[in-house]
């Protein structure tokens, strides 16, 4: 993690204790493992492993809308389920990241902490949306 400083630059209309504004960057890496989809593209037609592909992060997908449409919600129980199968079938698929996003939202979501939700769906539909670009480099590099 990268830590810089910024001192404010306007401290004349700031009440309260003067002092820096500290920026935390989180370099992450997309956290896949391509070999699951370089398996599925070696073994299968290239139309065929392109739909599973699909089939799968399209699964996933829609089960990320659900746990977004239950956050919103406040129905914390009925994300439970599908956190833990995207969180399965992204282990599968070799998502690492997505995957262990996945099992931290499933926590939350049986701890019944909102705050720790927000931060965790935020971070696995990050890892999602990168996981998708990373998996057809990977399928049509190999």
């Amino acid at each position: 993690m990268e830590h810089m400083t910024s001192h404010l630059a306007d401290q004349s209309a700031y009440v309260g204790p003067v002092g820096s504004v500290t920026y935390l960057q989180c370099r992450r890496m997309t956290g896949i493992d391509t070999d699951p989809v370089c398996a599925i593209f070696a073994t299968k037609a290239q139309t065929e492993a392109e739909a599973m592909v699909c089939r799968v992060l399209e699964d996933i997908a829609y089960r990320l809308d659900l746990l977004e449409q239950a956050k919103t919600a406040h129905e914390f129980a009925q994300m439970v389920v599908p956190a833990q199968r995207v969180g399965t079938v992204a282990q599968q698929m070799g998502l690492l990241e997505v995957a262990i996003a996945a099992r931290h939202l499933a926590v939350a979501a049986e701890q019944a902490d909102g705050v720790a939700l927000h931060a965790i769906m935020a971070r696995l539909e990050h890892g999602f949306d990168l996981a998708v670009t990373e998996v057809w480099q990977a399928a049509h590099a190999g």
